[in-house]
């Protein structure tokens, strides 16, 4: 086909290829122009949602005979600018259905998905990471407070005419005294 004729010629007769050769060339690229100049119909193509257009399938049998390939030699090769316009007019026509925005999120498409999958799961990683040192802290033995508590003992005066407030725990309170808490006065041995 085209990329027989292409490539059959060897580098030397480039210039000097056949009359047939160019106009094979030339006859295939209209073909191709042709077959993706067809408007799409959409009483024909009642699939279901998320299912491959005509259009599609066209572009993906190109891509698959290597066609894609071809063209963007043609379009970059020096010595192939006599067909810049077919190869120009063939592109647009691939690209007919597609919004710029939309190719132009394409190219950012998988790594833009990717960073935000990564961001999502990092998030969802954090998150049970804080659940889990608040399950641990919830469970975790709390430090024993020395602060027993503050009572007021009624009936037991302290100095003047208030109630003795007592700031042990109840526990020692049987074995309250008013010297509770002072120091001993300390005799020395010889004494």
């Amino acid at each position: 086909g085209l990329w027989g004729a292409l490539t059959a010629v060897s580098p030397q007769d480039w210039e000097q290829r056949q009359e047939e050769d160019t106009l094979l060339i030339e006859r295939i690229l209209l073909l191709v122009r042709n077959v993706l100049h067809v408007p799409p119909d959409p009483t024909e193509e009642q699939g279901v949602d998320g299912d491959a257009s005509v259009h599609d399938r066209v572009l993906w049998a190109l891509h698959i005979s290597g066609m894609d390939d071809l063209l963007k030699f043609l379009a970059s090769a020096q010595v192939e600018q006599q067909w810049a316009l077919h190869v120009l007019e063939i592109i647009s026509l691939m690209f007919r259905d597609q919004s710029p925005e939309e190719l132009a999120a394409l190219g950012q498409g998988t790594a833009g998905a990717e960073h935000r999958e990564d961001t999502q799961e990092l998030e969802t990683l954090r998150q049970r990471e804080l659940a889990e040192k608040r399950t641990r802290a919830r469970h975790r033995p709390s430090r024993h407070s020395r602060f027993g508590g503050s009572y007021v003992l009624q009936g037991v005066k302290s100095i003047g005419d208030r109630d003795v407030v007592f700031h042990k725990g109840l526990h020692n309170l049987k074995s309250y005294t008013h010297d509770l808490g002072k120091e001993p006065r300390r005799l020395p041995r010889r004494r």
